[in-house]
């Protein structure tokens, strides 16, 4: 029995004394712990040695009082394991060789044995579950069809993806292909990560508001919703779509517990589309935590009074920024923490 279970009471929409809180990259580059084994390791190599992404994972919650852990790792594991051969390079970050961009490169795609090719993800579960100690949930992810596809195509992070957007709309059926390949593999992911005990999954949609909502609709959403019905009856699921306010009514009528929003959309605006069934997620503007640390606590404590203190969860509206200093994370989570009506 987990002795905190604040994170998915809330998630179940159940009455709590007081949101839960986590960050979004809660295990990064902002702790100097993280930074130490950074400069030991390279990326990939973290995210693939159990023991490192188990250590990574406990890290802040041994210096912050949070309701949820999660499990340190990469979206880009999921097309890694499909033979899509993914680095990431020095002052670019994702690195694709041979970006995906034709039918027969799509034909070509493994859907794999995630035991085989992601086994190292359940290793590090298994000892980070150990480590925590039924204090906690964890939480795995996976990133969205979509956000994968981004990159796939891409071949590296951009600010728009417009070779990927040209893809879905040049070569439909190789991009629905590819994005139900990435959708099977994923399903097949996160419920192996349930097997080995997370508590929750969440899908990062990161990419998602560079399509209009039609658009939305058909090269990202449905394939959400796919993951959505085929763990929903498993665990917990949330959903994440930065830049995607405009589809969260119709998110809302899925079955996720909770929603992620981003710091662009109000939080009366979120509940007002989102409707009151579902948890909400969000939504502090990353970029806030250069503010003092009195600030901080101020517009937290106002975040949570407009968001609700139920079917709610205190977040960031994206991951935290590698150069906010430590005591201001710790004040934006203890601001949640002391919060009382």
């Amino acid at each position: 029995m987990l002795k905190n279970d604040l994170y998915l009471r809330a998630l179940r929409g159940e009455t709590v004394e007081r949101p839960p809180v986590w960050m979004m990259r809660q295990a990064g580059r902002y702790l100097p712990e993280f930074r130490a084994l950074r400069d030991q390791y390279d990326f990939f190599t973290r995210c693939q040695t159990p023991e490192l992404a188990a250590e990574i994972t406990v890290q802040p919650i041994r210096r912050f009082p949070l309701d949820a852990a999660i499990l340190f790792s990469d979206i880009l594991v999921v097309p890694q394991a499909m033979g899509i051969d993914f680095k990431m390079k020095e002052s670019v970050g994702p690195w694709l060789e041979t970006p995906i961009r034709t039918m027969e490169q799509v034909q070509n795609i493994v859907t794999p044995d995630v035991q085989e090719t992601l086994g190292y993800v359940f290793d590090a579960i298994d000892i980070t579950l150990e480590k925590l100690e039924n204090e906690i949930p964890l939480i795995g992810f996976a990133g969205s069809p979509w956000t994968i596809l981004c990159y796939c195509v891409e071949g590296k992070g951009s600010k728009a993806f417009d070779i990927a957007k040209s893809f879905c709309f040049t070569q439909p059926e190789a991009a629905h292909l590819l994005l139900q390949k990435i959708t099977d593999t994923t399903i097949a992911y996160l419920k192996r990560k349930v097997a080995h005990g997370v508590s929750a999954v969440q899908i990062f949609d990161s990419w998602g508001g560079m399509l209009s909502p039609a658009d939305y609709q058909e090269f990202s959403w449905q394939y959400i919703h796919q993951i959505v019905e085929a763990l929903a009856s498993e665990t917990e699921v949330v959903v994440f779509a930065k830049g995607c306010w405009f589809a969260l009514e119709e998110m809302a009528k899925s079955k996720a517990s909770a929603l992620g929003v981003d710091w662009t959309v109000a939080p009366e605006i979120a509940r007002k589309l989102a409707g009151d069934k579902v948890t909400l997620q969000g939504n502090f503007d990353p970029a806030r935590l250069h503010s003092t640390p009195e600030t901080i606590r101020k517009m937290v404590h106002e975040m949570i009074t407009r968001f609700g203190k139920d079917r709610y969860i205190a977040n960031l509206g994206h991951g935290i920024l590698p150069n906010i200093p430590v005591e201001n994370a710790e004040a934006f989570i203890r601001a949640v923490v002391e919060w009382k009506a």
